[in-house]
């Protein structure tokens, strides 16, 4: 009985398939059996319990089909009065049911999948307060329903050698187990004792488990340790009084994605001890000068990847493991010895992207400065004078949150829910395995306590380490309720009792639609075009593929509007690229105009007037969004190639260097000057390069290298990791060779220059950022777009100004994505716009030749330029442009 067929969903309910039956169900006599001493199937039949449940004609009623939409036309068994009254004491070990015939001969048998009766039962569980709490008596909480008895674990010191203290906990009607805490107690290590059914090895276990609360652990994670978050001696005076930065709107973010270990880790400029580590953010070295630089240009937020606790990355510093850097460098630029070495080192360098949770509520000890402070309380402590001094220097926090799977499930090492509660936090096929879609054990969050684990965690996050917002991974893996929950807890934050504003926390994630729960098969996911009205933004895929070019499993030569596509072909695009230009040219169009669903202009494609709604994105529409704020613009992150390289792969064969730095400006530019919140990946704005990787979750840091000093991008380090990149190889060999694409300090700083005036072009007006979708149908428009003046490679967007802007009329933002110069005529006269002043003062010389003059606008090749429309020479409506 491995398999768990059934689904128990209430007390009184069991859902059975209907197909595959051993004949017809009314024939058939169906019987539940439960055993605490999991010996169902074995010894004598004293040993277990019985009933027999009644086939419900009616099946199992609309309610609990729109609950479980993927249990629609299952068989609804009904479970006796009696044996409902005791469906709890059942659960603390083995549950099945049995298919007989009229004969009592047992023609099937199956475990059963437990997670709605658990809900059931325990519902009152979801408002308990779970872990080391602190309020009113300090005591230790930990929700494990299903087990028969739950120990308390307490090491005297960190001589983890000793023995424990043993406390046996009591247990509530909720299904909650407690203890007392000794405020004498505070930085013991200790861990939960679990005596429970597994199903995966079908007998009772008894499980020695860190508290899957925990705010913080032991190096390595092997222990939870006691600690009060709240204690003065964890709260750093920075941290404490430096508000969060104000944001007035979603739309007004641009964040920058950082890696904490990238951020530093080849940084001299700051100590050695503290590279890769929270610290060095307070450190005034050349990463922190670069931020600054930013974020006085316009930036508003750092998004960390996962900063909490994960499974891969080696904590202890004297267990790290990394190639010698002499020889690496030693090997030629096209090399796959680097790669090699690398790989020989992964699980065992300190380094990894954190996507694989281990434990939710803990800084990361790979990131600590020292041991010491990895052990217990110290990561505290360090990760808030991380967000002081972030907070400090005019930057928001963003924290990427990976609740869609754990690491690890059932009774692998590294697994503690499934050890806790089996069968219950992860998603279930049809048969019982946990799936995997998600590249983990997909987490069940439509559960009751799976919710609130990741609702409790976001809360944690934002009172005790006061962050500004949350990204949240696979975010279409979770269900629309699931993040207007997150929504409502955050949004109870107040300032004067939790000391933050939880309405200003900003959420966004991916909104992919895949895997087991796709088109909203279990439930209403949280995917594109299915949040409107939560200002819960989703990554759009979109305008990132219209102006790179290809998309998933595409071409890596296939180009887009930003790279060169059909003005400057490389020869990878197909048959008719002019037509792929047309449509790219649309989709980046309504990218700026926020992705939204209606806004309607005239196609390049269709040579039509329509709405966002009726462009084609592969099977989906390209617009989907009901407000800005529901989209976020990007063309690189932490996935995929870098822009660089993605450059570096489609751009035509021979194109200068400083047509690439130009490119890149470009293509960044696309993403910001839109409608909507932003991301860049962290670097992107000097020309970072991964050597052409397109996952460099396990290249170390090798192959992930960031350099803020704007010395040397790292391009020419050896072909990338060969288990993602290895088909590709013959692709990138004679690229990483080629002395020509590895740029010079002085392009990188050019590069970084043209960056920060995009921010600037940005900040300096609410234009950019109207922040609703009726102001952008109002006021935005693409002018010459599906006219006889569209030219290839060229969008011209003119923002009215309306009453929003005092000091202009309106703007005109025109990209040449083009080789050459353009004249682009427009539908009237252009008189009295000039170049932005934020343009016309820039450094950049070729951005100042651009022009406007008669009825056209002058651009030089590969710029985005922006015009400002002077006041007083009529007003918006009297001008033709």
């Amino acid at each position: 009985m491995r398999t768990a067929l059934g689904h128990w969903l209430r007390r009184d309910l069991i859902a059975w398939p209907a197909n595959d039956l051993p004949g017809r169900p009314e024939d058939l006599r169906w019987q539940l059996s439960w055993s605490v001493r999991a010996r169902l199937g074995a010894g004598k039949p004293a040993t277990w319990q019985t009933a027999a449940l009644a086939l419900d004609p009616n099946g199992l009623g609309p309610e609990l089909e729109r609950r479980h939409p993927h249990l629609r036309g299952y068989l609804a068994l009904r479970v006796p009065p009696g044996a409902a009254s005791v469906a709890g004491y059942a659960l603390l070990g083995q549950v099945a049911v049995s298919l007989r015939d009229q004969h009592g001969q047992v023609l099937c048998a199956s475990g059963l999948q437990i997670a709605g009766v658990l809900d059931d039962l325990y519902r009152d569980a979801a408002d308990a307060e779970l872990g080391i709490c602190w309020e009113d008596a300090p005591t230790a909480r930990l929700w494990a329903p299903t087990a028969q008895t739950v120990t308390f674990l307490r090491w005297r010191t960190r001589d983890l050698r000793q023995p424990p203290v043993r406390y046996l906990m009591g247990r509530r009607p909720d299904g909650v187990w407690e203890l007392a805490v000794e405020p004498g107690w505070k930085g013991c290590p200790y861990k939960y004792e679990v005596e429970v059914y597994s199903p995966q090895v079908q007998r009772v276990i008894v499980n020695q488990v860190t508290d899957p609360y925990s705010a913080a652990l032991t190096i390595n994670s092997t222990h939870s340790v006691i600690v009060d978050p709240g204690d003065p001696a964890l709260c750093d005076e920075r941290w404490l009084v430096t508000p969060s930065p104000f944001l007035e709107k979603p739309v007004d973010q641009v964040a920058y994605e950082l890696h904490v270990r990238d951020f530093s880790i080849h940084d001299k400029s700051v100590p050695e001890q503290f590279r890769g580590s929270f610290l060095a953010f307070t450190c005034p070295g050349d990463g922190m000068r670069h931020l600054r630089r930013l974020a006085e240009a316009g930036l508003t937020s750092v998004q960390l990847m996962p900063v909490f606790d994960n499974s891969t990355a080696e904590e202890h510093p004297d267990r790290q493991l990394a190639p010698v850097k002499d020889w690496l460098k030693a090997l030629p630029p096209d090399s796959p010895e680097q790669q090699r070495a690398i790989q020989e080192t992964w699980g065992s360098s300190g380094f990894a992207w954190g996507y694989d949770p281990w434990h939710y509520f803990v800084p990361e000890g790979a990131y600590s400065s020292s041991l010491e402070s990895a052990e217990g309380a110290g990561r505290i402590l360090e990760f808030r004078q991380m967000v002081g001094a972030l907070h400090e220097a005019g930057l928001r926090v963003v924290l990427d949150m990976v609740f869609n799977h754990t690491s690890e499930s059932g009774q692998d090492r590294k697994s503690v829910l499934d050890r806790i509660v089996p069968g219950y936090y992860h998603r279930l096929n049809a048969v019982g395995e946990v799936e995997t879609s998600a590249a983990g054990a997909n987490v069940a969050t439509e559960n009751l306590m799976a919710e609130k684990l990741m609702v409790d965690a976001c809360v944690h996050w934002a009172r005790e380490y006061k962050v500004d917002g949350f990204r949240f991974d696979l975010m279409g893996h979770h269900s629309r309720d699931n993040m207007l929950a997150v929504r409502r807890a955050l949004d109870r934050l107040t300032p004067d009792r939790d000391g933050v504003d939880g309405k200003s926390v900003t959420m966004y994630g991916e909104g992919w639609n895949f895997g087991e729960v796709a088109f909203n098969s279990r439930f209403t996911q949280a995917t594109q075009g299915q949040l409107g009205g939560t200002h819960i933004g989703t990554f759009s895929d979109r305008l990132r593929d219209a102006v790179r070019g290809g998309g998933f499993q595409a071409d890596l030569r296939a180009q887009g509007f930003g790279t060169g596509l059909f003005t400057d072909d490389n020869g990878h695009n197909g048959p008719d690229p002019g037509a792929k230009l047309a449509a790219d040219t649309d989709i980046v169009q309504l990218g700026l105009a926020g992705t939204l669903r209606d806004y309607a202009f005239l196609s390049n494609s269709q040579h039509r007037l329509v709405r966002g709604a009726e462009l084609p994105y592969g099977w989906s529409p390209a617009g989907y969004a009901d407000q800005p704020d529901e989209v976020v613009n990007y063309v690189d992150v932490h996935d995929n190639e870098t822009l660089f390289d993605a450059l570096a792969l489609k751009l035509r064969p021979g194109t200068s260097m400083a047509d690439r730095v130009r490119m890149n400006a470009l293509c960044l530019a696309l993403a910001t000057l839109g409608q909507s919140p932003v991301v860049w990946h962290g670097g992107t704005d000097v020309l970072r390069t991964k050597n052409l990787d397109r996952n460099s979750y396990n290249s170390g840091d090798w192959f992930n290298y960031l350099d803020f000093s704007l010395t040397d991008n790292g391009f020419g380090a050896g072909l990338p990791p060969e288990g993602d990149n290895g088909p590709y190889w013959d692709v990138l060999r004679p690229l990483l060779a080629d002395p020509a694409l590895k740029p010079s300090s002085a392009d990188i700083r050019l590069a970084h220059e043209l960056a920060l005036d995009v921010l600037r072009l940005r900040a300096s007006t609410r234009l950019f950022r109207l922040g609703s979708a009726a102001l952008i149908r109002r006021l935005v428009s693409f002018p010459v777009s599906g006219t006889g003046l569209q030219q290839p490679g060229v969008i011209v967007m003119r923002i009215a100004s309306d009453t929003i802007e005092p000091r202009w009329r309106g703007l005109a933002m025109v990209a040449n994505a083009t080789p050459h110069e353009v004249s682009q005529r427009v539908p009237g006269p252009v008189d009295g716009y000039v170049l932005h002043p934020v343009q016309a003062e820039s450094d950049d010389e070729v951005v100042r030749r651009s022009r406007a003059a008669g009825d056209a606008f002058v651009v030089p090749a590969r710029t985005v330029a922006v015009f400002v429309g002077e006041r007083g020479l009529g007003s918006w409506a009297e001008s033709a442009f």
